[in-house]
């Protein structure tokens, strides 16, 4: 289904206003239907293999393809990047040209947000506040990041350990009752095999043994989701709260032990997130590998320490590159390509202001023999179509400046129980960005994020200001309770990130669309084989899609994980095996047993 009311105009093509600020272009007088009111997939579904053949086998045919790449986070760059890396030695690109309705590269969780004082004074005075540019959240980089640690070791060549992220440290978690966890640097403790390590190493401080021992059937479910799309169709359709219920997990486990890690890893709550996306988060955060969970974080924005370096090695400012960025760019629409079915111009709009919701000035079109979308399932929809399950959930990022320095155990942390429902996270920033305490005011800088959150948005700046203050003074105690906020950014983002609520696999699209042969896909909302998840699974998509562009096989040059450990293997095969001698087809073993 369409969203919007159609609107005809001089240039013979439909455009479809929605509410969230993007337009859906569709279709054009007695044309090929680019995007069917009929099928909410239809970019995804081929109706027509033969002529999908003779179009693809078109577009590969053309020399000097003019790529357009649509959104600027970790996806989009990583296809512009390895598309200019193979630039020189492939005279089939002409441009590659990345477009962001945002000002500046990395879109939502880019720095550049106000401070409430700086807001009040427009920063034209000379005091602490005037400089405190906030982003939104902190960035982690986690251990089977392999893709990325090569990009920023050895692409971009950054002086990564000393200047870009932070060495390993323990992180924490609490409640309302306090510190709740400890989970330890894992490389530091003898090794052992994966799930053992975990279940011996990290401490929880009041979570009973007898409750942790009940998650022991949850292996079962591990040793049989292999990331097959078979599997993702099974274990998508029942939620992460229900399997840990079929398989007997205490409610106190769930609530204490994998509901924060939900809500926290997939930004929902486990009764509202796939089965098959829990696994496949917590298999590549946590169980991979006894150093799977152990993270780096990033020592300072995250724009000014990687991407305007990334940037700078693309766009030819320095570097060997070439690629066009257009920022504070709204893509409106598109025009097909005669009767060949495939998009052939995007039709921009230049925005006014800092790119958020601001009106739009000039317009103009771009040539594009290539389309690489890189937005997340909410701006996917506003800008293609009605695709029912791909949403985006609400993020609140806050970050509190203090008169006074707090003791701050853990440099990272996650919480629960705060609100039903809501994830949390908080991170100290003066350690982790190395900033003294006679800056900014004096005391310490803390972010303090919540997910899933839509609840939490439609409170003004000073309510919010105070509950995050009285989530932290509940968490910290005596020293936080004796100091003050100066200032405070709020950051309110909703349908920020991707929402994998069940039965959302079904709409997820391939890296390739199956009925428009020159569309691609990147992101974490992107079906991929590869494994991983987050900006890592943004990056790998990203190459993937650059590799498929340039008719390469779609794992050259990608760093895959690495095998499942010895014992992980042997229960997978064993979970094999146990299926097939009781003849259980398509089955799963979890519907088989309870």
């Amino acid at each position: 289904m369409l969203l919007g009311k159609a609107q005809y105009n001089s240039k013979k093509h439909y455009s479809y206003k929605n509410n969230s600020g993007y337009n859906n272009i569709n279709k054009k007088e007695n044309c090929h239907l680019l995007f069917s009111m009929k099928s909410r997939s239809c970019l995804f579904m081929a109706t027509d293999d033969n002529a999908d053949n003779r179009r693809s086998s078109s577009i590969k045919k053309k020399k000097n393809k003019n790529i357009v790449i649509i959104g600027s986070g970790w996806g989009g760059l990583s296809a512009a990047h390895n598309l200019i890396q193979s630039k020189s030695d492939n005279d089939e690109i002409s441009s590659i040209t990345v477009i962001d309705a945002a000002p500046r590269v990395g879109g939502l969780v880019r720095d550049g947000y106000n401070t409430i004082k700086n807001n009040n004074n427009h920063g034209n005075d000379d005091n602490n506040h005037s400089q405190r540019i906030a982003e939104a959240g902190q960035h982690g980089f986690w251990d089977n990041y392999h893709n990325i640690f090569k990009l920023l070791y050895n692409d971009l060549k950054l002086n990564v350990d000393e200047e870009i992220l932070t060495g390993y440290a323990k992180q924490g978690q609490y409640s309302p009752r306090g510190l709740e966890a400890i989970w330890p640097i894992y490389r530091d403790n003898p090794p052992l095999p994966t799930g053992l390590a975990q279940a011996v190493y990290t401490r929880f401080t009041r979570l009973p043994l007898a409750d942790r021992l009940t998650a022991f059937p949850l292996i079962l479910a591990f040793s049989e989701f292999d990331n097959s799309d078979a599997m993702w169709k099974k274990y998508d359709n029942v939620s992460f709260r229900d399997l840990c219920i079929r398989l007997g997990v205490s409610k106190k486990c769930y609530e204490e032990a994998f509901e924060p890690m939900i809500l926290t890893g997939l930004f929902a709550p486990g009764a509202e997130c796939s089965a098959a996306a829990a696994l496949g988060m917590a298999y590549f955060f946590v169980l991979k590998s006894q150093n799977s969970f152990d993270v780096r974080w990033c020592k300072g924005n995250i724009g000014d320490k990687i991407l305007e370096p990334w940037v700078k090695s693309m766009s030819g400012s320095g570097g060997d590159g070439g690629v066009t960025f257009l920022m504070s760019t709204r893509v409106v629409g598109f025009r097909e390509e005669g009767h060949n079915g495939v998009i052939s111009k995007v039709i921009c709009e230049k925005t006014q202001g800092n790119g958020r919701g601001q009106s739009s000035s000039s317009s103009f079109e771009l040539d594009a023999d290539i389309v690489v979308f890189a937005v997340g399932g909410a701006a996917l929809n506003a800008l293609v179509v009605d695709l029912l399950n791909l949403r985006g959930t609400g993020v609140l990022a806050t970050r509190l400046y203090l008169d006074k320095m707090v003791d701050i155990p853990y440099s990272a942390n996650a919480c629960w129980g705060f609100d039903k429902g809501i994830g949390q996270t908080f991170f100290d920033i003066s350690k982790l960005h190395a900033i003294e305490g006679n800056e900014h005011g004096g005391g310490s800088i803390i972010e303090v994020d919540y997910y899933h959150a839509a609840s939490l948005l439609v409170m003004d700046d000073e309510s919010i200001v105070t509950k995050v203050k009285k989530d932290l003074d509940v968490m910290l105690g005596y020293t936080c309770q004796q100091a003050q906020v100066v200032d405070a950014a709020i950051v309110r983002l909703p349908n920020a990130v991707n929402w994998y609520s069940p039965g959302s696999y079904a709409n997820m699209p391939d890296i390739q669309s199956k009925s428009i042969p020159n569309v691609y896909f990147v992101g974490d909302i992107v079906k991929t084989k590869h494994g991983s998840w987050s900006q890592e699974k943004a990056y790998v998509t990203g190459a993937e899609a650059a590799n498929l562009v340039l008719g390469r096989p779609i794992d050259t040059n990608i760093i895959s994980l690495s095998p499942d450990e010895l014992h992980v293997a042997a229960g997978k095969q064993l979970v094999s095996i146990s299926k097939k001698i009781l003849g259980l087809g398509d089955q799963s073993f979890v519907d088989f047993l309870w």
